[in-house]
């Protein structure tokens, strides 16, 4: 692949045309499903359904200390009936907010830390077969504990916080033992960004 090939190797914004759509599910909660019907440009009579998960996205946040090791959490998650290893993440639900300002406030609420420094790692698309979901990676450095002036609910009422080596989380991505989508990507691009002196 020539420099010039490289360069242009990027997602493009493409929109198909929606003849119709309904709401399957919505209340007031940030996360809804709709179903649209699509058809391929050009070809009107090729009409499809799609459903589609309506979600704000979240911001996830990769906090290492001076002694490289990340803050993880371990919460129950319903869906997959495990409870998972995970990074302080959280909803960006607050219209107009920026993900740097949510990952503060989740930092804060999950785990009763601030960080001095905040890094914007990447940001990935959730699973863009279903949802436009974006997750916003970034790494936080100069930790420092706070109040955190937040009451846990449900799942979260139960999530325990722990402090592990970033090594020894890369290894557990890597062996498949820790299998959070946003923890393994946020952990994988911590590493080869600081391998390719980015950080």
């Amino acid at each position: 692949m020539s420099e010039s090939d490289a360069a242009s190797l990027a997602d493009e914004p493409l929109s198909w045309p929606v003849v119709a759509s309904e709401d399957v599910h919505r209340d007031d909660w940030v996360v809804a499903l709709r179903s649209d019907q699509v058809h391929r440009p050009g070809h009107p009579e090729e009409t499809f359904r799609r459903l589609v998960v309506e979600d704000p996205g979240a911001v996830v946040v990769l906090a290492l200390d001076e002694e490289e090791r990340a803050v993880v959490i371990r919460q129950y998650r319903h869906p997959v009936g495990m409870r998972l290893v995970e990074l302080p993440a959280g909803k960006l639900d607050q219209p107009g907010e920026e993900p740097v300002v949510a990952g503060r406030r989740e930092l804060r609420e999950e785990v009763g830390l601030q960080a001095r420094e905040w890094t914007h790692l990447m940001t990935t698309y959730a699973s863009p077969g279903i949802t436009a979901e974006t997750h916003a990676l970034y790494l936080a450095r100069g930790l420092e504990e706070v109040d955190r002036d937040f009451e846990p609910h449900h799942e979260e009422a139960d999530l325990t916080v722990e402090r592990v080596p970033v090594q020894e989380l890369v290894e557990a991505v890597l062996d498949g033992r820790v299998a959070d989508a946003p923890l393994a990507t946020a952990v994988l691009a911590y590493e080869t960004l600081k391998a390719r002196g980015r950080l």
